[in-house]
């Protein structure tokens, strides 16, 4: 956990610089917030350094619910100290939104920050987006401590597929692969238009499927110009998909991208998706009458096509990223979008939600009851790329989901008793657990969630860690047999 603060510390840091690149009045405070929080590392890892370095299982699932809560504490500092954002429960819900990628924001004119501020937003984004605790696994061998055990608590999905045989490697080459694509990202969105400052933030963003951007009006405020968000929609595309399979691609395996039963699905439910809603835009929605800031001028077709494709990539991918208010485009794109947020991206990915393996295999399971009760002598197993599945799996998945929708029933119903309307309370259960970011209701895409009481700011902030952390490594430390010794 110390050094969590000292990563941590070191990224506030990179932000005062920019402050002092942008000469934007909150220097020294964004300085000494990075010094604070590293000072505090520091203690933390010499008052430890003689214990004993020795993780299991339980005291992996501490150090990753408990780390990121310290991450968040720590990310605080920067808002508070600047002024910029002075409301404790403002400030929690904030920084959880960013280190969680979910894009949820109280803030109403982010365009009126300081620079070093928008940066460090979007910075939170992209630490959790792939998870502080798999960059740390690099390190932590390096103080004797294992890292195998951080990195089942933080991925406890069902795809077991490594990149190489040791964590530490995986954890590497996928940082490799995290830096590469935002990097690409952030050329090719300066080449197309973009600013430097909002095309490195931006891709910050997309890359960890987070939602801030730069502008009041998100990715909508460039719809002038559709590369750029073409560019956007492609690199959030892959940051759903396994980065195992990006992996692949790099080193020439490309025969394993489209044998993936996962990424077929995902990429076959994101093409019906897009049908539907761009047949709807097209015939039913009036694009040019945009509550954002530039009108549509590249004909109804092509702005049909570029709006579906956009929100339907980014909810399903979990990215709050919007190019148009699709909560107020009709009754039934509104339905069918919060339908949408409870599918989630690859396992694997920088997605939240449920994920589509999950969907996938319960649907396999389901159907082959009907082949149980035609044939109950048979002896039918389930099958996942090509391989026969171990029954434990489909338990888990089961029991995830059972836990999913009840949290989210009993998240929505919390909100209905803070004062918010049903309609309200429902999208943003579902938009904090599945890190989507924008709702329905009065916390749409065209809104922001200032409005919802204290409590309903932490109760979402505590829906967001659960859903980035996969709901059973932080229900697991508040369970009593997890304190037993035996």
């Amino acid at each position: 956990m110390g050094v969590l603060l000292l990563f941590n510390g070191g990224f506030i840091l990179l932000s005062s610089i920019v402050s002092l690149i942008f000469n934007d009045g909150v220097t020294t405070e964004i300085f000494s917030a990075g010094v604070t929080v590293l000072i505090f590392g520091l203690i933390l890892i010499f008052s430890t350094k003689n214990h004993e370095k020795q993780i299991q299982r339980r005291e992996g699932y501490l150090i990753v619910t408990f780390g990121w809560l310290l991450m968040i504490f720590s990310g605080m500092l920067p808002y508070l100290f600047s002024g910029t954002i002075s409301e404790f429960s403002y400030a929690f819900f904030e920084t959880t939104s960013g280190y969680t990628a979910t894009g949820s924001t109280i803030l109403k004119d982010v365009e009126s920050l300081p620079k070093s501020i928008i940066f460090w937003r979007s910075t939170t984004h992209w630490i959790g987006g792939m998870g502080i605790i798999v960059l740390t696994i690099a390190i932590l061998p390096l103080l004797g401590v294992g890292g195998m055990q951080l990195f089942s608590a933080e991925a406890p999905g069902p795809n077991s597929d490594k990149l190489h045989p040791r964590i530490t490697d995986t954890a590497k080459r996928l940082w490799y692969i995290y830096v590469g694509f935002t990097l690409t990202e952030t050329l090719l969105l300066n080449f197309a238009g973009m600013s430097f400052f909002d095309a490195i933030n931006n891709s910050m963003s997309t890359i960890a499927t987070g939602g801030f951007s730069t502008k009041n009006a998100s990715i909508a405020y460039w719809n002038y110009n559709p590369i750029i968000q073409y560019i956007i929609i492609f690199f959030m595309f892959i940051s759903g998909a396994n980065f195992v399979l990006s992996y692949f691609a790099f080193t020439g395996r490309i025969q394993k991208i489209f044998r993936d039963e996962e990424f077929k699905t995902y990429f076959i439910f994101i093409l019906i998706s897009f049908i539907i809603v761009g047949f709807v835009l097209f015939n039913s929605v009036d694009l040019s009458k945009s509550s954002f800031e530039h009108p549509q001028v590249y004909g109804k077709l092509e702005s049909s096509i570029r709006h579906a494709l956009f929100q339907v990539v980014a909810v399903i991918t979990t990215t709050g990223l919007v190019t148009g208010d699709f909560a107020g485009w009709t009754p039934f794109l509104t339905i069918f979008f919060f339908g949408l947020m409870f599918v989630g991206g690859s396992a694997g990915s920088t997605s939240g939600g449920i994920k589509i393996v999950r969907h996938l295999l319960m649907i396999k399971s389901g159907l082959l009851e009907f082949k149980r009760s035609l044939h109950p002598s048979a002896i039918v197993r389930s099958r996942y790329n090509g391989s026969i599945l171990d029954q434990s799996i489909i338990y888990n998945i089961s029991g995830f989901f059972i836990l999913y929708m009840l949290l989210f029933a009993f998240g929505a119903l919390i909100f209905s008793a803070l004062g918010l309307d049903y309609q309200s309370a429902f999208g943003v259960s579902a938009a904090s657990l599945g890190n989507i970011g924008p709702a329905i209701g009065d916390f749409g895409p065209s809104s922001n969630y200032a409005s919802l009481p204290a409590t309903g700011k932490y109760w979402a902030s505590f829906l967001m860690l659960l859903g980035r952390l996969e709901l059973f490594t932080v229900l697991m430390i508040i369970t009593p047999f997890f304190w037993k010794k035996n």
